[in-house]
């Protein structure tokens, strides 16, 4: 592991920013024999807020990268529960299983892998800009033929190379924090509140993850456990695991992704919001395919890919974001309880098990639900 220092020498790939979309990017790069270089501020484990629920696909996708978790870094979860005051309704995944796992345990297993593969890393170094095909490190002036950015919501590359255009944005904000507690179930957990969402993953034998969701940036977990009894009286007594953190949980889409030699993945590139739980899954595919597209030396296909990628998520989120409206979501709920396939159905579209055609199916399957309710 390299700390803070200088390129050496051109690079084919430096990226920009070493959380999980670039060791990604890092790691897809160099299943395509390319040299990559990642820099980033921090050193690994670099943590970061978020509901440590990786869905099945999010799994498969490690697990093409060269990833796999090991059985003692996390958690499995078998599936989804969605529980609103008295209601409740869950259904397992159509295939595989979920895994809870700490962000610091992910970043830690993914450098491991990323430095097995070949990666360079520069940790504790401070990118300073870029001009045409060089990238500033640490004072230093190096070229490389691809530049990744994948430094985040608030991306400095983005703005250097003139990609901060959208055609939608809209954010909320993510509070987290970890309990010493025996996980009550094999499901992940979100919890429906009057105006939050509280997300429950189990990431270890003796731990959860309690994530907050909500439009208002006051509002942190102490309070918000109160309108959630169910989770409060499970919670009551236990240890923190963590301290209580905050993030930005950004909806943006990009009009462009990519300039130059410039390409942007994860966050940087836009993102859907957290309630999907499909950040990371969207990044591990973002990463695979601009590989793919700098091996053809055709970025114009990841711009057009990338589009694609996002639809299904997108789409998801906004669906989601619909059961804010209590009354909505009441409706939802008892569509739910009254036909459990529906949710069964929702779940497989989530995770991109369904095809077009099914999703079509579902979602005018839960229509007809929720007009017979």
């Amino acid at each position: 592991m390299v700390m803070a220092g200088t390129l050496s020498r051109e690079t084919d790939v430096v990226v920009i920013g070493g959380g999980p979309a670039g060791l990604a990017a890092a790691l897809a790069a160099r299943q395509r024999g390319f040299e990559v270089t990642v820099a980033d501020s921090l050193a690994p484990p670099i943590d970061k807020p978020c509901g440590e629920g990786l869905m099945p696909d999010s799994v498969a996708a490690l697990y093409t990268l060269g990833v796999s978790i090991p059985a003692m870094e996390g958690h499995r979860f078998r599936g989804i529960r969605f529980v609103s005051s008295e209601l409740s309704v869950e259904a397992p995944f159509p295939y595989g299983t979920g895994l809870g796992v700490r962000r610091t345990n992910l970043h830690r297993t993914m450098v491991e892998h990323a430095e097995a593969a070949g990666v360079r890393f520069l940790w504790r170094a401070v990118v300073t800009g870029l001009q045409g095909d060089r990238i500033f490190v640490n004072n230093d002036c190096v070229p490389a033929r691809w530049i990744i950015g994948a430094d985040g919501g608030a991306s400095r590359v983005r703005r250097w190379a003139g990609l901060e255009a959208h055609r939608r944005k809209q954010q909320r904000y993510a509070f987290r924090r970890h309990y010493r507690v025996t996980p009550w179930a094999d499901f992940m957990e979100l919890h429906w509140g009057p105006n939050c969402q509280l997300y429950v993953t189990p990431v270890g034998s003796s731990e959860v993850c309690v994530a907050l969701i909500s439009r208002d940036p006051a509002l942190r977990l102490d309070q918000a456990l109160g309108t959630f009894p169910q989770v409060s009286e499970k919670l009551s007594g236990a240890e923190h695991g963590s301290v209580e953190r905050g993030a930005v949980s950004g909806m943006r889409q990009l009009v462009r992704v990519c300039a130059g030699n410039v390409a942007l993945v994860g966050d940087s590139s836009g993102g859907v919001d957290a309630i999907t739980g499909e950040g990371l899954c969207l990044a591990f595919h973002q990463a695979a395919l601009l590989a793919d597209c700098m091996a053809s030396e055709d970025l114009a296909r990841y711009e057009k890919g990338h589009r694609a990628l996002a639809r299904r998520p997108a789409l998801m989120a906004r669906l989601m974001l619909l059961l804010e409206h209590r009354q909505i979501r009441a409706r939802v709920m008892r569509a739910f309880e009254t036909n459990p396939k529906l949710f069964a159905c929702l779940l497989a579209t989530h995770i991109g098990v369904a095809s077009p055609l099914q999703a079509a199916a579902n979602g005018l399957a839960l229509g007809w639900g929720l007009l017979t309710t």
